[in-house]
């Protein structure tokens, strides 16, 4: 299957087009390698499976209308998976129209290709930021989400939406997956496990923020990978049962879907950063500090849905996942330098 991956030379994009291309997929990359962080770890990433012979990169933005329509005119995938998106939360009080470029603009363009090319599926990134001032625990597709406390998470949000209405005017299945703080090898330098295996490492101090009363549904980027591909193969249908009295906010009677994907075991922050001192064999020194705008003190994902329609749920231990993020990093940056 021919299969359009954008921001393949991502964390999570990167993981899943190796992922596709092992099991036989053609897939055509789509990244614009900016400075949001370290290009040259972007480069490395690629670099592991851009001379595969069923692979093809572009490096173009998403809010590249030309562009995007031209990938969509010349590579004419089956199905495709939007992954590029200006990611952070607390980026995203500081420069919202970056938000604005990649989230909004750049998804309508992937949403138009996708509508004048018949794509059989559309699968998406969401994140569990859109529950937002949602308080219920463990969060459900099946809540109402018109609460989100950051711009970033607004943006999500709205290419949910977005993607409905694509889905109710032009039969277009899509699928939004709402990631849940996930972390592995090759992750982000803004997430919290790069800075602090970073902090530790040079003797500095790491930030804690909340004073260390988060808790996070931690999920191994393989784990998230896994439960992209199941989706991915299995295009979304409309629910027979919808009811426009009730409206259900997880279904639709277009063929519309959302999921979390989350290890569905919240880990205290203070645990998460044990499990890093144990692995690397060497304590932390904290700084703690108040709740940052924008962020919520708790996530923990409800994934009864994915569990009941595709036999899958994230199972990779938080110690496991830790351990494996670690020899990466040492390994890397050990090579690099």
């Amino acid at each position: 299957m021919k299969i359009l991956v954008t921001g393949s030379a991502g964390f999570i994009g990167s993981t899943l087009a190796m992922r596709l291309l092992a099991r036989g997929d053609h897939v055509i990359g789509i990244d614009n390698h900016n400075s949001y962080y370290d290009p040259a770890l972007k480069e490395a990433r690629l670099n592991r499976f851009c001379n595969h012979p069923t692979y093809t990169h572009l490096r173009i933005d998403l809010s590249d209308g030309q562009a995007i329509a031209a990938c969509f005119d010349e590579h004419k995938p089956a199905r495709v998976v939007n992954l590029a998106a200006q990611a952070g939360v607390r980026y995203s009080i500081q420069n919202p129209l970056a938000y604005i470029q990649s989230n909004i603009l750049g998804f309508t363009h992937i949403l138009e290709g996708c509508r004048h090319h018949g794509i059989e599926h559309l699968v998406y990134a969401s994140t569990s930021s859109v529950y937002g001032a949602n308080t219920a625990m463990p969060f459900s597709v099946h809540q109402n989400v018109d609460h989100p406390l950051s711009f970033y998470a607004a943006t999500k949000k709205a290419n949910e939406l977005m993607a409905h209405t694509y889905s109710h005017l032009y039969a277009l299945p899509t699928t939004g997956l709402r990631f849940f703080t996930v972390y592995g090898p090759w992750g982000r330098p803004d997430m919290a496990l790069f800075k602090f295996t970073k902090a530790i490492l040079a003797n500095e101090p790491i930030q804690v923020y909340n004073y260390g009363q988060h808790r996070r549904d931690f999920t191994f980027v393989d784990d998230i990978v896994e439960g992209i591909v199941r989706v991915l193969d299995r295009p979304a249908t409309p629910n027979p049962n919808w009811n426009s009295a009730a409206p259900d906010p997880g279904t639709s009677a277009a063929p519309w879907r959302v999921y979390n994907i989350g290890n569905n075991a919240p880990v205290e922050l203070m645990d998460y950063i044990a499990a890093l001192e144990q692995a690397l064999g060497k304590r932390a020194t904290i700084e703690l500090l108040p709740l940052q705008a924008g962020d919520v003190p708790d996530t923990y994902a409800d994934v009864s849905d994915l569990v009941e329609q595709f036999d899958y749920r994230p199972s990779t231990p938080v110690a496991t996942g830790i351990a494996r993020f670690v020899d990466w990093y040492l390994s890397f940056y050990t090579t690099a330098s």
